[in-house]
């Protein structure tokens, strides 16, 4: 297994919003006001916490994810002539939606189309931390990696090549001790880019060597996209399909990821019967 660099854009023009507003108000999220929606994103014990109040002070406030029993802490900043909403997203290891703080994670990535997904990584335990920022990266190219709590990897005499890591991952690292308060304006700075089209990033994504696999790949995506015209990157809900992603393949069946296409629930699920018989 290899990578390959992958590259969206935004059809209507490099400066426009790209998050879906419908959605994000389904998901409780109210845009009025704002131009830009920041989901922020990271494994638990990673500083996102201090990376959020260091962004939005006190402008913010906590309630639940609707229908959920998961909290949700959202807040505002400006930066240059804009208006940002930062949403913190449940810390989560994985958005394999194996508990209930990974599928509103997923859900709010996939389906809320945030202008820019910030996953805070732990500087000092790195391999672990990024399996989420590859897990993000195959649903959107949105992306940057606040490399937070450098200042203990100095402690520990931890060296991190973070332009090497932004070249391999192929989306903006910002190093940052966001409870000194070091690397907030730079970090503010990568998000207006990345908001704003100035920088597009081309995420390192899974290239499959076998012809079988790639071609399976291609076809049920293919398949999605049609059966599913509205719903966000078919490639990553395909490559969860056929990874046996039970979650996945039942959202789909009850609606609970369809809900935001077009069709019925009923036909929804007769069409995914069918491409899980093919």
């Amino acid at each position: 297994m290899t990578t390959e660099t992958q590259q969206t854009t935004s059809a209507a023009c490099e400066t426009c919003p790209v998050h879906n507003a419908a959605a994000l108000k389904k998901l409780g999220v109210d845009m009025t006001d704002f131009d830009f929606v920041v989901a922020l994103a990271g494994n638990p014990n990673t500083g996102k916490s201090t990376v959020f109040n260091a962004l939005t002070g006190l402008r913010q406030h906590v309630g639940n994810w609707p229908g959920k029993t998961v909290s949700r802490a959202e807040g505002g900043f400006s930066y240059g002539d804009q208006k940002y909403k930062l949403v913190d997203l449940p810390g989560t290891y994985s958005l394999l939606a194996t508990s209930l703080d990974e599928e509103v994670a997923r859900d709010f990535i996939l389906f809320g189309q945030p202008d820019v997904t910030i996953v805070v990584v732990d500087a000092t335990r790195l391999e672990r931390n990024l399996n989420l920022v590859l897990q993000v990266s195959e649903i959107t190219n949105r992306v940057v990696v606040a490399l937070n709590l450098m200042d203990e990897a100095r402690r520990h005499k931890l060296q991190v090549d973070e332009r090497r890591l932004a070249r391999d991952l192929g989306i903006p690292v910002v190093p940052m001790s966001a409870r000194q308060g070091e690397g907030i304006p730079e970090l503010l700075q990568a998000v207006s880019e990345v908001a704003k089209g100035e920088v597009v990033g081309k995420p390192y994504r899974v290239k499959y060597v076998s012809p079988e696999l790639k071609r399976a790949v291609e076809q049920l995506t293919s398949q999605i996209e049609s059966a599913f015209p509205d719903l966000p990157n078919a490639r990553w809900v395909a490559l969860r399909l056929l990874d046996g992603d039970e979650r996945i393949a039942e959202a789909l069946r009850k609606g609970e990821l369809g809900d935001l296409t077009h069709g019925s629930i009923e036909a929804r699920s007769a069409q995914l019967q069918v491409i899980g018989n093919q």
